[in-house]
C-alpha cells in the first residue's frame, strides 16, 4: 500500500512540473503574438492613415506602445529587447521600428525571453511583413 501511495506521489510531482512548464511556454507564446499583432496593426494604421506610425519597445519596463500609444507592459519574468535603427531610437532604453504609408518599414526584431528561452519577431524594412520565429 506504500509502494502505490509513494508512486501515486511521484507521478502527481511530474504531472505538476510538466503541466507548470506547458503554461509557462502558453504564456510567452501568447505574449510574442500579441507583440506580433500589435505590429501588424501599427502597419495597418500607417496604411489607412497614410502617415508614419510607431512601435515603441521600452526595455527599461519590458513594455511596448503600438500606433495607439497604449503601453502594455509583459508579464512577470519575460524581458524584451529590440534590435533597431539607432537614429530612431527616442533615448537610450528605447528602441523604435517606423511604419511608413506604403506598408515598409524601419525594420528590425523584437527578442522576448525567458530564462533560456528566446523568441524573435522580425519585422522586414521593405514589406513591413511580421513573422514570429
Amino acid at each position: 500500500m506504500l509502494v502505490v501511495i509513494l508512486l501515486v506521489g511521484i507521478a502527481a510531482a511530474a504531472v505538476s512540473v510538466s503541466v507548470t512548464q506547458g503554461l509557462k511556454s502558453a504564456r510567452i507564446n501568447a505574449a510574442s503574438g500579441e507583440i506580433a499583432a500589435a505590429l501588424r496593426a501599427t502597419r495597418a494604421q500607417a496604411i489607412v492613415q497614410g502617415k508614419q506610425q510607431y512601435f515603441d519597445v521600452d526595455i527599461r519596463n519590458d513594455t511596448y506602445s503600438d500606433a495607439k500609444r497604449k503601453d502594455v507592459r509583459l508579464p512577470a519574468g519575460l524581458k524584451l529587447s529590440i534590435t533597431s535603427a539607432l537614429e530612431d531610437r527616442p533615448n537610450d532604453y528605447t528602441g523604435r521600428i517606423r511604419f511608413f504609408p506604403d506598408g515598409s518599414s524601419t525594420g528590425g526584431h523584437i527578442i522576448l525571453t525567458s530564462g533560456s528561452r528566446q523568441w524573435r519577431i522580425n519585422v522586414s524594412w521593405l514589406t513591413g511583413q511580421v513573422a514570429v520565429r
